[in-house]
């Protein structure tokens, strides 16, 4: 079972770690960006074990700094914000300036 702890918040900050896309089955178009130092999976699981309905992830990337990529993605976003970490905008969008970003923001290659 995936011990959960607050490590998910902007109040935390980490050197490496993922930055995450996900999809909740309630809600079609919105989305959730974050970032994690864990496996954006087991923290996918371990919120859809918490609420009702089910957390999907969709796009993720490993890289420096994620915190610092989802505040950027955040400020891209802010005019769009439904509410929190979740966003009206199409996955595609999402995926693209994460994309875009960890250009600017080095990734690690996962071999």
């Amino acid at each position: 079972m995936v011990k959960h702890t607050n490590e998910h918040t902007d109040s935390k900050e980490f050197t490496t770690g993922n930055v995450y896309v996900m999809t909740h089955s309630f809600f079609n178009d919105v989305i959730r960006i974050g970032c994690t130092p864990s496996d954006p999976y087991e923290y996918a699981n371990a919120l859809s074990a918490k609420t009702p309905g089910d957390y999907k992830v969709v796009f993720s990337l490993q890289c420096a700094n994620p915190c610092k990529v989802k505040k950027q993605i955040r400020d891209y976003l802010n005019a769009k914000e439904y509410v929190n970490e979740f966003y009206q905008v199409p996955v595609e969008v999402a995926e693209n300036l994460l994309k875009r970003e960890t250009l600017r923001i080095p990734i690690f290659n996962e071999n």
